[in-house]
């Protein structure tokens, strides 16, 4: 039989997937959705007289903040955040409706079941548990429900960072996602242990132009100084270029950890192979071995008949800690002469600890639920609301708990048709996210 807990998380998860927060990143085209969750869940914290600050960086984009006193007042605080905004969907693709949070086969299926609506209506349920029980937490709690992230965060938590820093006073560490899904540890299916990911690095996030400038002329007349051909040679150039690897320690942990569990060397000659062993693992850990440039967008003239002056191509880049002076050295020995790069949105790599006290807490608490899971950091290769937070010298800590079978790949949900996560998963992330933000 569920808990009055495990029962409130679940209920909030599915009202929240109701309240439609799709972020298409074109500011027209959003409407009030985000605030319009912001304010349910303000109404539900105020239900367990807790206060909380409702604030929109501009109108229909809301994000909400409320703080918990903890006992240690000579503690850190401790922020933990879940973004309310979720991606555009294309209902045609969907069995079930996307807004409809049903649930089929133990399974709750909907927009945001994973990314991120069940951690927001988990600690939404965790805080009103504290409220209702008369406990104390440790330390101080931060919670943040935030617009925006979907789009980088720009008019949530970055907006909030810039303008309203001090609603994070104190705050010294934090949790979000993407992490605390369970993987198989062990080759053998027979071998039942789990590890649960906890993201202590994210990758960089940046945007790049390359350009090629040349002269026009008629396209009978081809010439040696074609922008296009130019432009095409260096994106080919980035597009078959591989950076090299870079053991982080966050990479090395994982390494080290795995590498016992499955008898693999993960050797520098050996890395890829071993990697692609594990399975559905591979494809988020492989990512995280080294830096990333990827054309996405290319752009040259409109006619035929006509040799554009212009030709440009953006890229997607994901850079590993560290490592900013040498991807932008690297990338520009590969594009060669005659392309500028013009640099964008560019938000560096975050790097927390991965010995910190707080590792010991996730442990301490999956192991009440999962006496042999292993709590194994990992480096996320994309980025979340963490990289916001970093400014402010707050250490992000990506761990969402989830049990889920052997089979099923919680990453593969995120921004995916039928989207879904297991209904008992949600209770389990009820309970175990109960011990780490009364202990941590």
């Amino acid at each position: 039989m569920s808990t009055l807990l495990e029962d409130e998380a679940l209920l909030f998860v599915r009202e929240l997937i109701r309240i439609d927060t799709v972020n298409t990143g074109v500011l027209a085209t959003i409407g009030d959705g985000e605030t319009r969750a912001a304010q349910y869940v303000q109404g539900r914290l105020a239900e367990a007289g807790i206060a909380s600050e409702l604030v929109e960086s501009r109108p229909g984009r809301g994000s909400l903040i409320a703080r918990i006193p903890g006992s240690d007042r000579d503690a850190g605080a401790l922020l933990v955040h879940a973004h309310l905004d979720v991606v555009p969907v294309d209902e045609k693709d969907w069995t079930h409706h996307p807004f409809g949070a049903e649930i089929e086969d133990g399974f709750l299926y909907g927009r945001g079941a994973v990314d991120m609506k069940n951690y927001a209506g988990t600690i939404l349920a965790v805080a009103r548990h504290f409220a209702r029980e008369g406990i104390v937490p440790r330390r101080d709690l931060v919670f943040a429900f935030l617009a925006d992230e979907e789009s980088g965060g720009v008019w949530g938590a970055g907006w909030l960072v810039e303008n309203r820093p001090e609603l994070f006073a104190g705050v010294t560490e934090a949790l979000s996602e993407v992490g605390g899904f369970s993987v198989p540890l062990a080759a053998d299916p027979a071998d039942a242990r789990r590890a649960y990911l906890v993201a202590t690095s994210e990758k960089g996030v940046a945007w790049a132009t390359l350009s090629a400038r040349g002269h026009a002329a008629h396209g009978s007349r081809p010439t040696d100084d074609n922008a296009v051909v130019r432009l095409a040679q260096a994106v080919a150039a980035v597009g078959g270029h591989r950076f090299p690897v870079v053991r982080t320690p966050a990479l090395q942990r994982f390494l080290d950890v795995f590498g016992e569990a499955r008898g693999l060397a993960f050797t520098d000659e050996s890395l890829a192979a071993d990697l692609e062993s594990l399975g559905f693992v591979s494809s988020l850990v492989g990512a995280t071995t080294r830096n990333t440039a990827t054309p996405t967008v290319l752009a040259a003239g409109d006619k035929t008949n006509i040799i554009p002056a212009d030709a440009s191509a953006r890229l997607d880049i994901r850079i590993l800690p560290g490592e900013d002076d040498a991807l932008r050295a690297q990338l520009r020995e590969v594009v060669g002469h005659g392309i500028d790069i013009r640099e964008g949105r560019w938000w560096s790599a975050t790097e927390a600890p991965v010995d910190a006290p707080i590792i010991g807490i996730l442990q301490d608490a999956i192991s009440v639920d999962d006496p042999d899971g292993l709590v194994v950091p990992y480096l996320l290769p994309a980025s979340t609301d963490n990289k916001h937070f970093a400014k402010l010298g707050i250490h992000g800590y990506g761990f969402v708990p989830l049990r889920v079978p052997r089979d099923f790949d919680v990453f593969a949900q995120f921004h995916a048709a039928d989207e879904r996560v297991p209904v008992d998963a949600l209770h389990f992330s009820a309970r175990v996210t109960e011990r780490i933000l009364q202990t941590a």
